[in-house]
């Protein structure tokens, strides 16, 4: 096979997950393939060139884009510059929309054929996104199931190729081994500084309301020990452990979580959770005049009901989490109910980073 290359684009933990799955199996496929572009450590490890680690590019939320936009607008530049002078024969975008979708228009008007993996959620907000991604991006492959007929609305035909992380949670659970699962209780703040110095010092405060159980602190890849370290003071009851997020909740017996991926994480491990959610106020009030959608964690918009509850903003207080918990504690039929059927839904779609490769291998 003929040497292929193929520049990748990934701004924050997820992606570099998923990115690196699929270029793992991309391998298997045409293993006479050069990839360089952004991402972390997981990319890396499946030979991956990491000209900027994505720790320095997640910036959520209205007010905190606008106060790095200096940053963003270099940023930019120097990928360009990356691109021209590697000239890839793909440019793979993964999810990061709002840088994403603007370097898919340059790549495309440059001539590079633009392929994105994890679609923008549009659907939730930001319709008018549609008209750009029929524009500049050639192919579309989408991991939630209702996606599909999303786009289809709009008609643009995409790919729904499964969901990555059921293949993920099902090879760890395959291999791992089940402890103390009546004694933890996971908090996941989220994998940025922005979330964390806000998410977990209220989680901290339920600890201190509910001191009778163990508490341990799943702490994000990119964020340095000693951040953690300096917020945990004073907690005896809570520990902090990195790089082992599904091992913790693997021998969960409930988790406090901010919204993201690690919601499904959580419910693909089969472990109660009550979302919790508190960003900077002028962000929230802008989003929630834009938001389209019912609930803000991916299980309960999947599943398309209110399966886990979501304490958002004002609701957001260690009392109310505290309260939350303690019921969630209880015996959770209907819970576990609803979460197979998640897993089923996120099933039919196969295996998301054999089917992306091949759809990816497709376009080399």
């Amino acid at each position: 096979m003929h040497p292929k290359k193929i520049y990748v684009l990934v701004g924050e933990a997820s992606g570099d997950l998923h990115a690196s799955n699929l270029i793992k199996e991309l391998r298997k496929l045409h293993p006479n393939i050069t990839v360089q572009g952004w991402g972390g450590n997981l990319m890396q490890q499946q030979g991956v060139t990491i000209l900027k680690p994505y720790s320095e590019l997640a910036f959520m939320g209205f007010v905190e884009v606008v106060k790095n936009l200096n940053t963003i607008r270099k940023n930019f530049a120097v990928c360009k510059q990356q691109i021209t002078a590697f000239a890839p024969d793909v440019l793979l975008l993964v999810d990061y929309p709002g840088f994403n979708l603007r370097m898919a228009k340059w790549a495309k008007l440059q001539g590079y054929k633009t392929i994105y993996y994890i679609s923008p959620q549009i659907w939730a907000w930001k319709e008018s996104r549609i008209h750009d991604i029929k524009k500049y991006v050639d192919v579309m492959m989408c991991i939630l199931p209702f996606e599909k007929n999303f786009y289809q609305k709009h008609n643009y035909p995409v790919h729904y190729v499964g969901h990555p992380l059921v293949k993920v949670v099902n090879d760890y659970k395959a291999t791992s081994t089940t402890t103390n699962k009546q004694h933890t209780i996971v908090l996941l703040p989220g994998s940025r500084k922005q979330e964390i110095e806000v998410q977990l010092p209220l989680m901290l405060n339920v600890t201190t309301l509910l001191p009778q159980h163990n508490y341990v602190v799943a702490m994000a890849p990119s964020i340095q020990v000693t951040y953690y370290n300096t917020l945990l003071q004073g907690y005896s009851n809570v520990k902090a452990q990195k790089g082992d997020t599904y091992s913790l909740l693997c021998n969960a017996k409930a988790a406090l979580v901010t919204s993201g991926t690690a919601t499904l994480e959580t419910a693909l491990f089969k472990v109660p959770q009550i979302v919790c959610y508190k960003g900077n106020a002028i962000s929230y009030a802008i989003a929630k005049r834009l938001l389209k959608i019912k609930y803000i964690s991916l299980v309960n918009l999947i599943l398309n009901k209110p399966a886990i509850t979501e304490l958002i903003q004002k609701e957001c207080t260690p009392i109310i989490i505290a309260n939350k918990l303690t019921q969630l504690l209880q015996p959770q039929a209907n819970l576990l109910k609803d979460y197979n059927e998640l897993e089923q839904l996120l099933t039919q779609g196969g295996n998301a980073s054999v089917n992306a490769a091949k759809l990816l291998l497709k376009q080399l």
